[in-house]
This record gives structure tokens, sequence and C-alpha cells, in this order.
């Protein structure tokens, strides 16, 4: 029986689909995958990437690393640079005396000196951040060095450098994002074989980055995009994944044509409140390209068609959020359709790591 609407179903062909393209076109161009999971925060995801060819997988925190970890899925990067207090410094513990391979993400000597103090040399690894111009976190690429060698001399595996070109998520940028990307990590390379503390692993990526980061001179070694393996209304907008790709939607009833537009019991509960400035609307409708939603309230959405055809009341349509990783963290479960035209779902999967935030 399909569940009551609003509920997030995944197209198991479509997805697919995109694990295997993204990874060949790794293959092609010869770097590894280490897919982000905070984009789908499920272990059955997870599984289906590494057995695409995916060296581990990239998450946000030590709580999703503790939910990969558990399910076998133990080669991890925790991609943010971690402030560690002591409840960390025992949860990283803990997840390395079980195994898991875990590294995790420095931008400072000081977060450097602080991990050495938590006592875990010798237990994770560790990668410094550089800013590729998103500026947000990571420190200059001329200073990858210091904190590579503050790592290193304090017992740490220094396995090598990252960035995220998060510019990337804006009109136009894609490729300069790539690029920028690329000469960051390429200055701090050097930096840090100058210093002695050569980089095993050169990481990068984004989902929009991700075509303009392949054919770019770039010393990069591993890309981590996230987004990709489901799509969202951001990345159709900004011609990063077609929407032929898209393979989560919410699945909404339409209860009203007040004002002579459809109104939807979605709402931010379950699509999520992110709109960029530059989205033109609150999400789409999957199968009316041209339709967008308008007005966004806790349970409805309101749909402008655009002059198409008002959708019959009771009918369900197909919703792509704008951001697929904030809606993923509001449900438990994903209803799992072999083809999103499918009536019944085939499976359904429990998003695992939904709110491990810490």
């Amino acid at each position: 029986m399909s569940p009551s609407t609003p509920f997030l179903s995944v197209d198991l062909e479509r997805m697919q689909a995109n694990i295997a393209r993204t990874a060949d076109a790794a293959t092609a161009r010869g770097v590894a995958l280490r897919p982000h999971a905070k984009t789908h925060k499920c272990i059955e995801i997870g599984r289906m990437q590494l057995a695409a060819g995916a060296v581990g997988l990239t998450v946000a925190t030590v709580g999703e690393a503790e939910v990969f970890a558990a399910a076998g899925l133990d080669d991890l990067f925790i991609a943010y640079p971690l402030w560690v207090d002591a409840g960390r410094a025992a949860r990283l513990s803990h997840l390395a005396a079980v195994g898991a391979n875990i590294s995790i993400g420095l931008d400072s000597v000081e977060g450097a000196e602080r991990v050495a103090r938590a006592g875990l040399a010798g237990r994770v690894a560790v990668r410094v951040e550089v800013d590729a111009g998103h500026h947000r976190s990571g420190c200059d690429p001329s200073a990858a060095a210091d904190v590579a060698l503050a790592a290193a001399r304090a017992g740490f595996d220094v396995e090598g450098v990252f960035a995220f070109p998060g510019h990337a998520y804006a009109p136009g940028e894609r490729e300069r994002a790539a690029a920028d990307e690329a000469a960051a990590l390429a200055l701090a390379v050097a930096a840090m074989r100058a210093a002695g503390v050569a980089p095993r692993v050169v990481s990068g990526g984004s989902t929009p980055s991700f075509d303009a980061a392949l054919v770019l001179d770039s010393p990069v070694t591993e890309l981590r995009p996230g987004v990709g393996v489901l799509g969202d209304a951001q990345q159709w907008e900004l011609g990063s994944v077609r929407e032929t790709d898209i393979a989560l939607t919410c699945h909404a009833t339409v209860v009203s044509h007040a004002g002579g537009r459809l109104v939807l019991d979605a709402g931010s509960k379950v699509l999520g409140a992110d709109r960029a400035p530059w989205a033109t609307g609150h999400g789409r409708l999957l199968d009316h390209p041209d339709a967008r939603i308008v007005l966004l309230s806790e349970h409805h959405a309101v749909v402008d068609m655009a002059g198409g055809a008002l959708r019959p009341l009771g009918s369900v349509v197909r919703v792509v959020p704008n951001h697929v990783c904030t809606a993923v963290n509001l449900v438990d479960e994903l209803a799992v359709h072999h083809r999103g035209t499918d009536a019944e779902p085939a499976a359904v999967w429990r998003v695992a790591a939904r709110g491990r935030n810490s």
C-alpha cells in the first residue's frame, strides 16, 4: 500500500543511473570518489555507492560517522574542521577501537593542538582544509603547511588536503569555482611538499563543480559530490543535473484550487525551507517543469502552474524540493519505487543518520 501523502520517494532506476554515471566519469578521469552521505543519510544508498567503486564515504558529523560505521561502512571522512570536545574525543576513539578508518578535517594550528591534547594521535588521520573561494571554513592555501606540520609533529597521519568550492552553488559559477579550487589545492600541495609533509590525498568537489573539475588540470585525487545522487530543484535550475536525473521527489496531494492555483498538502516540514536568493521558487513539479511553488507554509505549498491546466483535486503530484539534503533530514523513511511512476513502493528505507547533528 502506498503511504499517505506527503512522503519522500526515491526513483531507484534514476538513482542507480546517477551513481553509475558519476562513478564512470571519475574512473575515466582517474580520480577516486568519496560521495558525501549527508545528502541521503541512508545505509542502502551508501552501500550502492561503495559497490559502484567509491573508496569510502564523506560525512558531516561524528554522529553520521557512527551510524555508517555501525553498518559496516567504516571508511569515513568527516569533512569539516572539528573542534574536538571531550565527548567527541571519546566517540572518535571508540570508532577507532572498533576498527573504523576515520579521517577528520582541520584548518588551524590550534585545532591540531586540540585534537592532539584529546589523545587522538594514532587513532584518526587528518586532512587540512583550505579555502578555495567559498570563504566559509578552511585556511589560506599558503598556511596549509603550518597546519599539516602541527598535526604531523603531534603524531598524526596527515593524509592530505581538501577544499569545498561552495561558491559553485550560484548561477554561472560552476566553472570558476572549480578553477578556484584547483588553484587553491595546487598552492596548498606545493606548500606542504616544501615543508616535507607531502599529501597523499588531494580532495575536492561538489555536485555543481563536479563536471568542471574533471576536465581541469588539477592536482585532485579524490572528489566528494553529494546532491547529484538524488538531485534537487537548485541543481536542476543551475544545470548541474537534468530533469531526467531527479531521483527524489515528494509525493503530495492537491487539496485546493483556491486562487486558481494548486494547493498541496506538503509544506516546509517535509520539503525544507531552503530557497537561494536566485531560485525561482520554493520547489518545482517534476512533471510540470514550468510550474513553481510560490508560497510555502508549514504544511501547504501553493503552486503557480504558469498557464498550465490545474491538476484535479485529490490527484498526486511529484514535488522536487529545493535542497534535497535538508528535505531528507526531515523524514524517518524513504519510499523506494523501481520507477518514479510506479503506484506502489517496492521497499522502504530508513533515514538512518537523520538528526545526527553532533
